[in-house]
């Protein structure tokens, strides 16, 4: 029986979701890939385990990852009921609903009927009463967002969700859709979208100002770019690397030279303040306090243990600052 790293929360860093009463860590799991059926369920298992052992208390899913869709809420679920079932009330779980689960009308976007039958499919694969956060996964531009606000609202107030989210919303979005939860008295305490480095549309789109004057809390995805942000491509392109498995998320055409330029020009830099790029990518990201969490995905547990190390370092200088931006902008 897995027995946790009695000091697994003495490096860790916690930071407040917003102006909420709950903590996040500096560095959350992210189940977006690795954890479906084509994985393996060891490796699963030995990343819940390092990372909980290292503090790592936020466990970051949605209704379709997988493969198959589902899968790697069911595969948490059964860690969770073989090896965590004393220490749920030290976890933060969260899953999201938006994209295409099942056929039919009633299986995407973000209707009431939507949300709340997908957030009962992955309670019951979780194998839980309840999820800390429950996410609108995308904007629908079709249903009215008192809709499904509403339907947020209504999975607080049955018990089966502590607190909401938004993801991959704009600003703009984010304002009108806070003041209908605030209206409804619901706990929204979070948006979570991709930010790194390379990718600022949550500076250019208003999102992160907007978060900040809300006072919301923003946890980032893809904060190394897809690998891009890793010393996996300072050399070309491995025959082994996820581009050439699979290029949904990161094609070969992304890794321009000018791309891979900037790429080695920034894991210089990053060697200079004694990080790894990886390092310096998190870091950046959690420099300025707005941001409560990043997202990291992992496929061996020493991924895991190289990326907490950011959050030894956040303070970064105006003229690094100047340095990055002036090669991730060119």
């Amino acid at each position: 029986m897995y027995q946790a790293q009695a000091d697994r929360y003495e490096t860790m860093v916690y930071n407040r979701c917003g102006n909420s009463g709950l903590l996040l860590p500096a560095v959350s799991l992210g189940f977006w890939h690795n954890f479906g059926d084509t994985a393996c369920n060891e490796t699963m298992k030995q990343l819940c385990f390092t990372a909980f052992d290292n503090g790592i208390t936020h466990f970051d899913l949605a209704n379709n990852y997988g493969p198959a869709p589902g899968s790697a809420e069911s595969n948490l679920g059964r860690i969770l009921r073989e090896h965590f079932r004393g220490y749920r009330d030290e976890l933060i779980i969260s899953t999201k609903a938006g994209y295409d689960m099942w056929p039919g009308p009633y299986g995407d976007w973000g209707s009431r009927k939507y949300l709340l039958a997908s957030l009962d499919q992955s309670l019951t694969r979780l194998g839980l009463d309840y999820v800390d956060i429950f996410y609108h996964h995308r904007m629908d531009p079709n249903t009215p967002l008192e809709e499904t606000m509403g339907a947020l609202a209504q999975a607080v107030t049955s018990g089966k969700a502590l607190y909401v989210g938004l993801s991959n919303y704009d600003g703009e979005t984010l304002e009108k859709a806070a003041a209908i939860l605030e209206s409804l008295h619901c706990p929204f305490i979070i948006n979570q979208n991709s930010y790194s480095i390379f990718n600022r549309t949550i500076e250019n789109n208003g999102l992160k100002e907007i978060s900040a004057r809300l006072k919301k809390g923003i946890i980032a995805f893809s904060p190394l770019a897809q690998g891009m942000l890793t010393n996996r491509y300072l050399n070309g392109i491995p025959a082994d690397s996820r581009v050439k498995k699979d290029g949904r998320f990161l094609n070969e055409s992304s890794l321009t030279e000018e791309r891979l330029s900037q790429i080695r020009r920034l894991d210089a830099l990053a060697a200079k303040r004694g990080q790894t790029l990886a390092e310096m990518a998190l870091s950046w990201i959690l420099r300025d306090g707005i941001v409560t969490s990043v997202l990291i995905g992992a496929s061996k547990p020493s991924q895991i243990l190289d990326n907490i190390k950011a959050v030894q370092n956040t303070r970064f200088t105006d003229e690094e600052l100047r340095e990055i931006d002036a090669i991730a902008l060119a």
